[in-house]
């Protein structure tokens, strides 16, 4: 763990700790807007800003991973149209709360990336969609935020002198978890209700407002100051090869000191583990999700000897996603935590595509009916017959996201679910208490 300390270099949260974090004087203080200020006073030739950026080994911090570098290149940049930056804050990952925290502490990082970044790909205007429920601190903040950089003179018309213009604006979403796709977010910028669009064509050919548009995570945007300022070959030497920079790992469940941790890709999960407090009232671990709800369970065993970085977790099966990493102890019930998973998903589905609007709902009422020691065996190849066919038949991944839960609890823990079915709705972890009894602590 002590590696791990001398290595942290923190990226997205730098100004945490220190007195008004999200104030323009103390984002300054620690270099903030020199990037951008460099940019307007050289003009910077745009590809080389995107080659740094590629460079960085920075990737989705929202999910996908998709190299950013190259997605800000897909945007046509010198077609005579208006082009938009979008960046997507309406975190509605369960387990996942660090974009909040950036909004809150660091919004100037937010801001100065959005600028770089509408500057790289020629795009005069941006929006940052922002998670309904975050009404109560991170949304003013952020907007107090803005209002302070465009009197610094650092957003606006003609900036500096340069020539150069950026207008960012603040919207703020209805809280619904479909909105978190792309295609999704923009039908709701525009007003309509929030449907994932069919692709092709991609968002960088036809986005909001049928204008090419690029749609970027805020973490992932919230990096590219820091990228910037000290060089793309620091970033990526954070990290291991193909997972450069840090990343927020936000942890909750079962552990003593749940909350954000910013720390290089490839930190192994032991630590993580030790830095966030350990497994509470000295129990043992029994499951990890890793990456937000919708990424495939992991064994704790499994997971207690893996790094934290994309490759090492494809190659167990799961993902880093949104680095949302979920710890379960020794009391959890897997059929219940499932349940409550797919009542999400089914609760959340837009209703658009049929395999997702029929399959989650009869993912959530068999796992119900196990509950009420109402099922059989044959319920569980039902789970996974269903599972399988929301995977891959829909257009957005949120029926990927409602099937690899269900997927992968039955490969590693089907015991429980034969125990359940088999004892009349009884937990394998509680097998005394009453039927449907909450058993986990």
């Amino acid at each position: 763990m002590g590696a791990w300390d001398d290595k942290r270099n923190l990226v997205c949260l730098e100004p945490i700790g220190m007195a008004h974090s999200w104030s323009l004087e103390t984002y300054q203080r620690i270099g903030g807007y020199d990037a951008w200020k460099k940019v307007l006073a050289e003009l910077t030739p745009r590809e080389q800003i995107i080659d740094a950026v590629k460079s960085s080994g920075l990737r989705g911090r929202g999910g996908a991973a998709f190299p950013m570098g190259v997605k800000w290149s897909f945007m046509p940049r010198n077609a005579p149209m208006q082009k938009y930056l979008v960046c997507n804050s309406d975190e509605s990952e369960p387990g996942t709360c660090h974009d909040r925290d950036i909004l809150r502490f660091n919004p100037h990082a937010l801001i100065e990336g959005m600028a770089i970044g509408g500057y790289a790909m020629n795009a005069t205007v941006g929006y940052n969609y922002i998670r309904g429920e975050f009404l109560g601190e991170p949304v003013p903040r952020f907007e107090a935020a803005v209002k302070e950089a465009y009197a610094a003179g650092l957003l606006g018309k003609n900036i500096r002198g340069s020539g150069v213009d950026f207008d960012l604006h603040t919207f703020v979403g209805a809280g619904a978890y479909i909105c978190g796709e792309e295609t999704a977010l923009l039908d709701s910028l525009e007003g309509k209700q929030g449907k994932p669009r069919f692709k092709p064509p991609f968002p960088a050919a036809f986005g909001l407002y049928g204008a090419p548009t690029t749609i970027n995570n805020c973490q992932s945007i919230a990096s590219v100051p820091t990228i910037m300022r000290k060089g793309p070959q620091w970033f990526a030497a954070l990290g291991p090869a193909n997972s450069g920079g840090t990343n927020i790992f936000s942890v909750s469940g079962h552990v003593n000191n749940p909350g954000n941790f910013e720390l290089p890709l490839g930190v192994p999960f032991a630590d993580l583990l030790d830095m966030a407090g350990g497994i509470w009232k000295a129990r043992h671990i029994k499951a990890v999700i890793p990456g937000g709800s919708s990424v495939p369970v992991v064994p704790g065993e499994t997971m207690m000897k893996v790094n934290m970085d994309y490759d090492s977790l494809k190659a167990i099966g799961s993902s880093v996603g949104s680095a949302a990493v979920i710890v379960m102890d020794e009391t959890t019930c897997m059929v219940r935590t499932l349940e409550r998973l797919s009542r999400f998903y089914m609760s959340e589905s837009c209703g658009q595509c049929t395999p997702c609007r029929e399959g989650t709902g009869w993912l959530n009422r068999t796992l119900q009916r196990i509950l009420a020691g109402q099922a059989t065996r044959e319920h569980l190849g039902l789970l996974l017959d269903v599972a399988n066919r929301i995977e891959g038949h829909t257009i957005c991944a949120l029926g990927d996201a409602a099937a690899w839960p269900v997927q992968s609890f039955l490969k590693h823990y089907r015991h429980e679910f034969e125990f359940m079915v088999d004892h009349g709705g009884r937990s394998i972890v509680a097998p005394d208490a009453p039927r449907g009894a909450q058993v986990a602590a």
